[in-house]
């Protein structure tokens, strides 16, 4: 069975083609610049030259539509039509406390995503638009969304609410929701099969470190806390978000800066973070090297970002009551070596020693905590887009 995964922005696209009976990656792919003046695709058939085609595309029917073009195409595809395609699976950002597990996409489930707009006004509406244009597209295909919220809805209540005035809650559904899912439910079951153990029987903290970053909590295979909140904002310190903060700086800031409505929100979503204290760049590497040259600034962001991830595996250790495994995925989790050292750096009355010889690795799946640590410390590199394809046959002929 060959599934279609994609994941839609604003105006780019992401894709991947995979063979399910053996959990093959046949192709990927990016749009970007939709609708915007130098649209372009770029396609990779695994063990080919990528394919880039520089064609208007003016909105999401545009590009995936030639998408679909590609995946057939007879040089560069991995499907001699169509009807070879027998499901799409579709991330979907938000789905509010109306899902807790991916759904088969009916009228009743879009109906659903429009509700949930106001919760990620930047994140559905492209969502939705990728699946109304492949609906249009392939009409007789099943396809299935996969939402980055569901896995944590298994959270308590005194995990998700506020302590601000409940109607809020009541009226405006303001709570925790939590944000990689797909990511934290991928590497807890990878960890899980790593350690030779049922999920159900484990304790994991799970910790997706990359330009976005959220750390989990999960007991018996269910998320019990996430350090994302109501938006992606809250938690961690991030590439370019704040994460945690005081609330009532923002107030103070913006009488101090006179700054007009919606600015601060700007500011600690896209110009805070690892940039906004090193002043160099969102990206960690190139903080990092900023850092080894002894820029203050540099190290500082470094030693704050790590600070704040080991404040929260602290903090699950504690909900948990203990962990079995420490997982590290995503961009920075899987490549930063220092990172990760750092992190993991005077644990040891949690149980956590790390090896620094095994930790010499990246983005490969591997054990790297020391033999006889009691905490295990698992690099897992993720994989949302197979764990997507995986739901999407589990629904798709429902």
């Amino acid at each position: 069975m060959k599934v279609l995964v994609i994941n839609c922005g604003s105006s780019s696209l992401k894709y991947q083609v995979l063979q399910m009976e053996s959990e093959t990656l046949l192709c990927k792919g990016l749009v970007e610049r939709i609708g915007i003046k130098g649209s372009v695709l770029k396609h990779e058939k695994i063990g080919q030259d990528k394919f880039v085609l520089e064609v208007p595309m003016n909105d999401h029917k545009d590009a995936i539509g030639h998408v679909l073009d590609a995946i057939v195409d007879e040089n560069h595809g991995v499907a001699k039509s169509m009807a070879e395609i027998e499901a799409v699976g579709h991330r979907v950002v938000h789905a509010g406390e109306k899902y807790a597990s991916s759904v088969k996409i009916t009228e009743a489930v879009m109906q659903a995503l429009e509700e949930c707009t106001d919760l990620a006004p930047l994140h559905n509406p492209p969502n939705i638009l990728g699946i109304r244009a492949c609906q249009e597209l392939m009409p007789n295909t099943p396809m299935v969304a996969v939402f980055d919220t569901a896995f944590h809805q298994t959270m308590p209540a005194e995990s998700y609410i506020y302590a601000i005035p409940y109607e809020y809650y009541e009226k405006y559904k303001v709570r925790r929701y939590g944000f990689h899912g797909t990511s934290h439910k991928y590497v807890a079951e990878r960890a899980a099969a790593m350690l030779g153990k049922p999920l159900n029987e484990l304790k994991i903290i799970t910790c997706h470190l990359g330009n976005g970053a959220s750390v989990s909590a999960i007991k018996n295979g269910k998320c019990i806390d996430t350090s994302m909140g109501f938006t992606p904002l809250e938690g961690l310190v991030m590439g370019t978000r704040s994460g945690d903060i005081d609330p009532a700086i923002v107030t103070y800031i913006r009488q101090k800066e006179n700054l007009p409505q919606g600015e601060m929100n700007n500011i600690l979503n896209k110009k805070s973070g690892i940039l906004g204290i090193s002043g160099i760049s969102s990206d960690f590497r190139d903080v990092e090297a900023a850092a080894e040259e002894g820029n203050y600034r540099a190290q500082l962001a470094e030693k704050v970002f790590a600070h704040k991830v080991r404040f929260y595996i602290g903090a699950y250790f504690a909900e948990l009551n203990g962990a079995d495994a420490i997982v590290f995925t995503a961009g920075v989790g899987e490549n930063d070596m220092n990172m990760r050292d750092v992190i993991c750096q005077n644990m040891d009355a949690l149980g956590v020693k790390m090896d620094l010889v095994k930790n010499k690795v990246r983005g490969k799946e591997t054990v790297i905590s020391a033999d006889d640590s009691k905490v295990k410390v698992l690099l897992i590199p993720t994989n949302e887009e197979l764990m997507i394809a995986r739901d999407t046959v589990a629904l798709a002929n429902d």
